[in-house]
């Protein structure tokens, strides 16, 4: 899940990064409305943590302008202004929902992880692909009922394969889900995550290398590659 943080107060906005990249979410921040807008031009965001009272542009023009431009971003105010005709004031500019502050971490992130069930496919809450499950809100994931312990980007880098559904996905585009927009385009960290995670979900591999495209969950468990291709490439 890629979020963009706008948030003009730098402890809140670091202290909100921190907590959405442990729960293995890609984050992207900024302190003013200007900023967001030009980001949500030029990234895929699935969510966006918007504080109303933001320089250069308002919370309040943001939030209208990437309801009408990006319906598919979900927009969750986050804003000292608590009262009821402020949150009715937020929800009436489209913003799926309002949290006041102060806030509790937890709460805003099961609020986001919902916004994103809302907005994006419709797609079930464990994420499965044969013996293999991954469950977005716990982030817990297992193969064969086995738990597993992965870092917080294979988790992301997994998610995102098991969203497609067997579809195939890029290197750039893993890049542009699951790392944030400092990340060097030439770099090989897909590829290096791909090859930690196979080492760790075990044999039969089910994340398939499709030469020249990129890399899929496989679905169906008999064709699964051997393990001579292990190799990310």
């Amino acid at each position: 899940m890629k979020v963009l943080v706008v948030e003009d107060e730098p402890l809140l906005a670091k202290a909100l990064q921190i907590c959405l990249r442990r729960d293995s979410m890609t984050v992207d921040a900024t302190g003013d409305g200007g900023s967001a807008l030009e980001m949500l031009e030029l990234n895929d965001y699935d969510a966006m943590v918007l504080d109303r009272d933001i320089p250069v542009v308002h919370g309040d023009e943001v939030c209208r302008r990437a309801v009408h431009a990006y319906p598919q971003v979900g927009v969750l105010m986050l804003t000292a202004a608590g009262r009821l005709d402020d949150r009715v004031e937020g929800l009436r500019l489209g913003a799926d929902d309002y949290l006041a502050k102060p806030f509790e971490f937890p709460e805003l992130i099961a609020r986001l992880r919902a916004i994103s069930r809302r907005t994006g496919p419709r797609l079930p809450t464990l994420l499965r692909a044969g013996d293999l499950s991954l469950d977005p809100f716990t982030r817990q994931v297992s193969r064969s009922g086995v738990p597993l312990s992965l870092t917080n980007k294979e988790f992301a880098v997994l998610e995102q394969l098991l969203r497609a559904g067997g579809g195939v996905l890029s290197a750039e585009e893993l890049l542009a889900k699951a790392w944030d927009r400092n990340a060097d385009p030439f770099t090989n960290s897909p590829r290096v995550v791909i090859s930690t995670l196979r080492r760790k979900l075990g044999h039969p591999w089910p994340i398939e290398t499709i030469a020249g495209a990129g890399y899929r969950i496989i679905t169906e468990q008999a064709s699964c590659p051997q393990k001579d291709q292990d190799s990310a490439r």
